[in-house]
Parts: C-alpha cells; sequence; structure tokens
C-alpha cells in the first residue's frame, strides 16, 4: 500500500507546527525537504546569529525525529 504524498509546502507547515509544539527556539530556521531516492528528509540552515541562539541544537534535532516520523507516513510530491 502507497503512502499519500505531500507537497514540501505542507511537509514544511507539519514540521513548523510540531516544532512550536514540542520545542523552544528560533523561529528562523530555513527548512527544505531532500529526496534521496525514494525517500527524503528535512535540511535545516540559519544565519549565524540564528545558530548562536539557545535552543537552536535541540531545535534541529528534532527537526530531524520530525522528519523521520513524517517520512514513514508521507511521501514527498516534489
Amino acid at each position: 500500500m502507497s503512502k499519500p504524498t505531500k507537497t514540501e509546502a505542507e511537509l514544511i507547515a507539519m514540521a513548523r507546527a510540531e516544532l512550536k509544539a514540542h520545542v523552544d527556539g528560533p523561529d528562523a530556521i530555513v527548512i527544505s525537504v531532500l529526496r534521496d531516492g525514494d525517500s527524503w528528509e528535512f535540511r535545516a540552515t540559519a544565519d549565524d546569529a540564528t545558530i548562536a541562539k539557545p535552543g537552536y541544537p535541540e531545535r534541529v534535532a528534532m527537526l530531524v525525529q520530525i522528519g523521520d516520523h513524517l517520512s514513514k507516513q508521507y511521501d514527498f510530491k516534489g
């Protein structure tokens, strides 16, 4: 059985909502979706000032966990 598909914007919106609910930290992280064969993952980028803020490493770690969880539920429609 195939998984439902989501667009990049839909996946990022889901990730941002989960991040907001689970961990404090800077919101100025740029999230993108990278396809890797049949799978996909989130990629986070930020400027130096955002990276230096408290909570940034925790936010990126949570984004990885959210990506792992969502990639098991949804395919990426690029």
